[in-house]
C-alpha cells in the first residue's frame, strides 16, 4: 500500500509542475497576444482599404495601361505562401494551415500538382519542416522571417514572389494564413496575391471616377508594389496575432486538464490513505485480540 502512496505523490507532483509551465506559457501568451492584437487591429483598416483601392483602380482602367502584376494568365505554375508558426504549443494552429494549403492544392491545383509544378514558399518553422519533410518543391530562403519581424524584412519574400511572377516562374501566387478574430477564434483563408484580383462585385460595375495626380501611370506604378509588400506583412501580423491566441487557448486548456487530473489523483491518494490507515487498525486491533486470547 505504502507504494501505491508514493507512486501517486509523486504523480501529483509531476502534474502540479506540468500545470506551473502551461500557467507560465499561458500568462506570456496573453502578454505578447496583447501586442500582436494591438498591431494587426492597427494595421487592417489601412491594408484592406488600400488592397480595395487597388483592386478598384486596376478594374476601372479596362486595357488603359499594361499592368504586369495584373496580368491574368492561365495558372500552369503555382505559389502558395502558408505562414505558420515556428514554435508548437498552440493546439491545431499549425496543422489547420497546413490542411488549409493541401486542400487548396487538391481542390484548385491538383492537374498542376501532379506535373510537379505548385511550389510552397513557407513563412514558419513549422511549415518548413513539414512540406521539406513530404518531399514538396520549396523556396526556402523566407521561413525564418519570424526571428525578425520586421517590414523591411517581411517585404523580402513579397518582392520576391512579384519578381518571380514578372519573370513569369509563377502565373498564380496565393496566401494561406490564419485571420486573428479573437483569442478563441482564427479565420483560416487562402488569399490570391497576384495577379492583382480585380472587383467583380455588383457595386464594382459602378465606375469610381478618379482623379489621379501625379500622373496614373506614375502613381500606379509607384503604389502597386508597397501595397502588394503591404499585403504580405498584414497576413504575417494576422498569423502572429492568431499563433499567440491559439497558444494562449491552448495552454489555459491544459492548465484545466491539470487541475482536473490532480482533482482525481487526490482523490485517489486519500481513498488509498484512508485504505492504509483502515488495514492499520485492523492489523492493531486482531494483534491486541490476539494477545487478550
Amino acid at each position: 500500500m505504502s507504494g501505491q502512496l508514493k507512486e501517486v505523490r509523486l504523480r501529483i507532483q509531476s502534474v502540479t509542475s506540468t500545470q506551473q509551465i502551461t500557467k507560465a506559457m499561458k500568462m506570456v501568451s496573453a502578454a505578447k497576444l496583447r501586442r500582436a492584437q494591438d498591431a494587426i487591429l492597427q494595421m487592417r483598416p489601412y491594408t484592406q482599404k488600400m488592397q480595395d483601392m487597388l483592386s478598384n483602380i486596376v478594374s476601372s482602367l479596362g486595357g488603359e495601361m499594361d499592368l504586369p502584376l495584373a496580368a491574368d494568365r492561365s495558372a500552369e505554375k503555382v505559389l502558395l505562401i502558408p505562414i505558420t508558426s515556428d514554435r508548437g504549443t498552440c493546439g491545431a494552429y499549425n496543422s489547420n494551415i497546413i490542411k488549409a494549403t493541401r486542400q487548396v492544392i487538391s481542390d484548385r491545383y491538383s492537374a498542376q500538382a501532379a506535373k510537379g509544378n505548385v511550389t510552397i514558399l513557407p513563412i514558419g518553422k513549422k511549415g518548413y519542416e513539414y512540406f521539406q519533410r513530404h518531399g514538396y518543391k520549396l523556396v526556402e530562403n523566407f521561413w525564418d522571417l519570424f526571428s525578425d519581424l520586421g517590414f523591411e524584412n517581411v517585404k523580402r519574400a513579397a518582392i520576391f514572389a512579384q519578381e518571380a511572377f514578372l519573370r513569369k516562374e509563377y502565373d498564380r501566387v496565393e496566401l494561406v494564413y490564419s485571420q486573428f478574430k479573437n483569442a478563441a477564434t482564427q479565420v483560416f483563408v487562402a488569399e490570391p496575391y497576384l495577379p492583382i484580383p480585380k472587383v467583380e462585385s455588383k457595386e464594382s460595375k459602378k465606375q469610381t471616377d478618379f482623379l489621379f495626380e501625379p500622373s496614373k501611370e506614375v502613381l500606379i506604378q509607384e503604389l502597386m508594389p508597397k501595397i502588394l509588400n503591404t499585403q504580405v506583412y498584414k497576413a504575417i501580423l494576422d498569423a502572429h496575432a492568431s499563433e499567440h491566441g491559439a497558444r494562449m487557448t491552448a495552454m489555459d486548456k491544459a492548465t484545466e486538464n491539470a487541475a482536473e487530473i490532480l482533482r482525481n489523483l487526490k482523490i485517489s491518494y486519500n481513498r488509498a490513505r484512508q485504505a492504509a490507515i483502515t488495514t492499520e487498525l485492523t492489523e492493531i486491533v486482531s494483534g491486541a485480540a490476539a494477545l487478550q486470547g
